[in-house]
């Protein structure tokens, strides 16, 4: 009867841990839009988005725990006028010749009950790295079309542009840039 017992309780414990193990996924790169908007001379915001992003996200909601990385090719950038996409692809803006990927990572992620609302890592752009926060507004996660189980989010952040070196035309194109990443990861199997 003991040994019944302890089978019985052995089996529960693994059973457990195998659902409380990270998920591992992969952001659809059809459905991540890493994007920004930047005060330009007082007058609008301009606005424009990145159209190749690539990455992986581990979460471990029971722990609380997670991982993010996430590559951006800068050349992919879009913002709805091909000269001034060129400029900021040139030099003064991303020198995408010289860095063609910015890079997010983080490993510390806080978490309200399982679903994760904030993440602290790092932005590597224009061959400089620096402590980044991103907030995580409303995650779901959930089958997508009966077909892949699927996490999405709004993340944001607001950076210093010029903390990586990006200083062109500065304080009249602003400094602070307000990234959007429209993201869904795709759990693997």
């Amino acid at each position: 009867m003991q040994v019944k017992l302890i089978a019985s309780l052995l089996a529960a414990g693994l059973s457990a841990a195998a659902f409380a193990a990270p998920e591992k996924f992969v952001l659809d790169d059809t459905h991540t839009y890493p994007s920004f908007e930047v005060n330009h001379l007082g007058f609008s915001i301009t606005r424009g988005m990145f159209k190749d992003t690539q990455g992986k996200l581990e979460l471990d909601r029971a722990a609380k725990t997670g991982m993010l990385e996430a590559t951006i090719k800068t050349a992919s950038i879009e913002s709805g006028h091909e000269k001034r996409d060129e400029h900021l692809r040139g030099k003064d803006f991303f020198n995408v010749a010289e860095f063609p990927t910015a890079v997010v990572k983080a490993d510390k992620f806080g978490f309200d009950n399982d679903k994760p609302i904030s993440a602290e890592g790092t932005l590597t752009m224009l061959g400089v790295t620096k402590p980044v926060k991103l907030n995580i507004v409303p995650m779901k996660c959930d089958m997508r079309m009966g077909k892949d189980f699927v996490c999405g989010a709004d993340v944001t952040t607001t950076i210093k542009r010029s903390e990586w070196g990006m200083k062109a035309y500065v304080p009249f194109v602003g400094d602070d840039v307000k990234i959007n990443v429209q993201v869904e990861a795709v759990k693997q199997k």
